[in-house]
């Protein structure tokens, strides 16, 4: 039986429900989302550019995190993978359009790859729920 303040947040996407995962888990007054890659999740597409990536991936959360009761304006803490070092600057040259007031907790990580190779960034959010 799941608990009665954790709510459980779904995008839709056929990844969620095969790989046993939620988008986003709203426990207490914290919602924690899960990492998010840059797929259109209309169009089941992803674009070549690291920066548009992000772009997609600031709106598949912001619209979790509103889904839950909160906002970008909420974020406390933010963690940015990506599969090349050349990809940091345009991603956080985004995160600094989308978080510039913001300002949350963050960290940057290189890594070897993601689940598949056209995935050049995936970030995970944690955000307050609004007062």
């Amino acid at each position: 039986m799941l608990d009665p303040v954790r709510r459980l947040i779904s995008t839709g996407s056929p990844f969620e429900l095969a790989f046993g995962y939620s988008r986003a888990v709203v426990d207490g007054d914290l919602v924690f989302v899960s990492g998010t890659t840059g797929y259109d999740y209309v169009t089941m597409t992803m674009p070549e550019d690291p920066a548009e990536q992000a772009r997609n991936i600031f709106r598949t959360v912001g619209a979790v995190l509103t889904e839950a009761g909160s906002a970008l304006a909420n974020v406390v803490r933010a963690q940015y993978f990506v599969t090349d070092r050349s990809y940091c600057e345009p991603v956080l040259t985004v995160c600094g359009e989308v978080f510039g007031q913001i300002r949350p907790a963050a960290g940057i990580y290189v890594v070897s790859g993601l689940l598949k190779p056209e995935m050049k960034i995936e970030i995970e959010i944690t955000a307050r729920l609004r007062g």
